[in-house]
């Protein structure tokens, strides 16, 4: 029996060892998939160590970009993105194992991305970690341009305070890449300007748990469309199945 499994630090809001695991069983696939809750990338090799039968990892945060150096090479995307969620484990007997890292957040999201999009052609994402530049390249797909936002403003990005009326107006769609307001801290959302939302406007968070975010409950009063991330996971998972079966 093959093993898959997550990790990331906190699991306890993830659906993925849920999903992956009907899958198996009405698909009749002999596998099996775990979290791994770790409190630093350095646990790594000791889990390939305790599951030999370990094949494959999707990765969460905040390890989307600590597990890159690990990999013995990294898929094309995985590394114009420096994000890795999907990692392939190849084990050949009498060596040690190696691990190739890839992206399946992309695909997963430009593709729920698509049919919402509704002739908005600019974006703010709210966050500057290996989900937002996934997201990054996720708009370049469609050809749609995006914003990072973080605390601080810097190279290539703008901070929370630089969100203004005319920002606001220029940017129909804000992504919430950051994991504010997931279980269990649901009462929690990025400090934007919630009061500058209309009905023109997109919130999409990446959020799934619970499935109304106070970022999108805040935008929605403003007559705001809101989409979670349930799509985007689902989707990503699929991407993930192809890749570790390659």
């Amino acid at each position: 029996m093959k093993l898959y499994g997550l990790i990331g630090k906190p699991l306890g809001h993830s659906l993925s060892a849920d999903f992956f695991n009907r899958k198996f069983k009405a698909e009749g696939i002999d596998a099996r998939y775990l979290n791994f809750e770790i409190d630093s990338v350095a646990e790594l090799p000791r889990l390939l160590a305790e599951y030999p039968a370990l094949s494959g990892l999707n990765v969460t945060s905040p390890y989307k970009r600590d597990v890159i150096p690990m990999m013995e090479s990294l898929d094309p995307l995985a590394d114009k993105v420096q994000a890795v969620n999907v990692i392939k484990i190849i084990r050949h007997p009498g060596k040690n194992p190696v691990m190739k890292g890839y992206n399946s957040d992309v695909q997963g999201f430009a593709d729920s991305l698509e049919p919402v999009l509704k002739g908005r052609k600019a974006a703010l994402i709210l966050g500057t970690g290996g989900a937002a530049t996934a997201c990054i390249a996720g708009f370049e797909r469609l050809g749609l341009k995006a914003t990072l936002v973080s605390r601080r403003p810097g190279p290539g990005y703008i901070s929370y305070a630089d969100i203004d009326a005319t920002v606001m107006a220029e940017h129909k769609i804000v992504v919430n890449a950051t994991p504010l307001g997931m279980y269990p801290h649901i009462g929690e959302a990025p400090p934007v300007p919630y009061g500058l939302f209309t009905p023109d406007h997109l919130a999409y968070d990446l959020v799934y748990n619970p499935e109304i975010t106070e970022f999108m409950r805040l935008a929605s009063k403003q007559g705001a469309e809101t989409k979670n991330g349930l799509e985007m996971l689902l989707l990503q998972a699929f991407e993930s199945w192809r890749i570790f079966r390659l």
